[in-house]
């Protein structure tokens, strides 16, 4: 009852969509069609910018002085101060030169074993779109898509803890402590200071004394300009149009490259190959955008596998943007060991022209 009823609701979708007009004008029997939204148009144009705006040049004239002759005090009166020292006499006195101490035992804190259970992932809910499979009868595949609505359990885990169960302390034990006998020296008679006058020292030296300060001229400076080569947006694209194009691109197609083993990277033969059979197709059809997807045979780890392909994937479509396509007319995608063409599945012995049959890229049109 469920499935009915999902396949009702995309089925009404599909109906919707369609229904407002979103089809191909005048299509032929026989042909294929794919819609895509057009891209922007720039054209390239010359334009004059100021570089530097038209401005002032300011320039100093310097100032200028007279030389006069001045007696100045180079070093000022003072006093000179003599110092007598004090004289002392020895006096036996008992110290403290070891300060007794608590010596501090700690006893650690004691613990107890526990455990906690955590959440985490949390439940969650979302709609999930599968093919119906080989029944379907349609020629649009968006005819076939069920839509599932489903729900994953939340995930737990126990992770050991550990509780005190005695918390830490200490025990303290007094400790040391030590006196000396010292000769210690008291003053018998205090230090005193003579003092005497020193009269100032004077000096004379000559002088600059300003008689026009510095002054500021102004010079006009022109604008200067530069030709700069700038793109314009010629005609804005974002509009839905349906495109022809050759019904077996909508299916995949094989891109008979050849890789290193466990290496993503094109070879001279393998550009070759993507020119030929997919680059002149996106060229001559610029709002068409295409799915890539790369597998790999069974060898090997499933995780290995899914990034190897992700990386080969990936490549294909670094080297067509260098080619000047847009990112944004293609898809990677890199499914590892879990479409193979054949028998050939982990455990089960295959020819290595059988394990080639798994390892390829492919590429279809999609609609964007």
């Amino acid at each position: 009852m469920r499935l009915t009823f999902v396949l009702a609701l995309a089925l009404f979708v599909v109906q919707s969509t369609f229904a407002q007009g979103d089809l191909p004008p005048n299509p032929e029997p026989g042909k294929c069609y794919v819609r895509c939204t057009t891209p922007d148009v720039y054209e390239t144009v010359e334009q004059t910018v100021l570089v530097k705006p038209a401005h002032k040049r300011l320039s100093v004239r310097p100032a200028e002085y007279d030389t006069v002759e001045e007696t100045v005090m180079v070093k000022p009166a003072t006093k000179r101060y003599s110092y007598v020292p004090a004289t002392f006499r020895n006096v036996p006195r008992e110290m403290e030169v070891e300060d007794p101490y608590n010596a501090v035992t700690i006893i650690p804190a004691q613990f107890s074993s526990g455990s906690e259970v955590i959440e985490v992932r949390p439940k969650t809910v979302g709609w999930d779109y599968r093919a119906a499979g080989s029944n379907c009868y349609s020629s649009d595949p968006r005819d076939c898509e069920v839509l599932c609505y489903v729900e994953k359990p939340a995930e737990y885990r126990t992770v050991p803890t550990q509780l005190v169960a005695n918390g830490p302390s200490t025990n303290t034990t007094p400790r040391g402590g030590r006196t000396i006998t010292v000769d210690v020296q008291e003053i018998a008679t205090p230090a005193r200071v003579e003092e005497t006058e020193i009269p100032a020292e004077y000096r004379t030296i000559t002088k600059r004394v300003l008689v026009k300060d510095e002054t500021v001229e102004e010079v006009d400076v022109p604008a200067e300009y530069a030709t700069v080569t700038v793109e314009r947006l010629k005609e804005a694209g974002g509009v839905n149009v349906w495109q022809e194009i050759d019904c077996e691109l909508v299916d995949p197609n094989i891109l008979p490259i050849t890789y290193d083993l466990g290496s993503a990277r094109l070879t001279s033969s393998a550009r070759s190959i993507i020119d030929d059979r997919l680059l002149s197709m996106m060229r001559n059809t610029p709002n068409v955008s295409v799915e890539l997807s790369s597998h790999t045979d069974a060898r090997g780890s499933a995780e290995s596998n899914l990034s190897l392909s992700e990386r080969r994937a990936k490549a294909v479509v670094d080297y067509l943007v260098s080619k000047g396509i847009s990112r944004g007319r293609l898809v990677a995608r890199g499914y590892g060991e879990t479409r193979l063409k054949n028998r050939c599945a982990d455990g089960v012995t295959c020819s290595e022209s059988e394990h080639r049959q798994n390892r390829r890229t492919e590429f279809r049109v999609i609609s964007r």
